[in-house]
């Protein structure tokens, strides 16, 4: 891997593991919600008052982004960053760029 593809695939992977965290950790889109809500039923420590620990990894990004940055990059090294994982990510981080141009964009 060249010096241009390690940095294209370092931008490429931060920001779409931000993209991926935001949508685990806090978006509302019905099938994502869903796994977060069964996530932390199966997370839930019975017979305590708080909620186990891993439960937080479906609501905190502070928790769940380190997880989810070993898995994309895990997923691009062991494929030595084939074309399906290019296609993924690039997208990933290209919705999340096109959503923060929308939120700011008009009055």
């Amino acid at each position: 891997m060249s010096l241009w593809e390690i940095v294209a695939a370092s931008i490429v992977g931060i920001v779409s593991v931000a993209r991926l965290t935001r949508l685990l950790t806090q978006d509302t889109y019905p099938p994502v919600a869903a796994l977060r809500a069964r996530w932390e039923t199966w997370t839930y420590a019975p017979g305590h008052p708080r909620r186990h620990g891993w439960a937080d990894l479906a609501t905190c990004p502070y928790c769940a982004a380190p997880y989810l940055t070993a898995i994309i990059g895990a997923w691009g090294w062991l494929t030595h960053f084939q074309t399906a994982w290019w296609v993924v990510n690039i997208w990933l981080a290209a919705s999340y760029f096109a959503a923060m141009v929308v939120v700011r964009d008009g009055e």
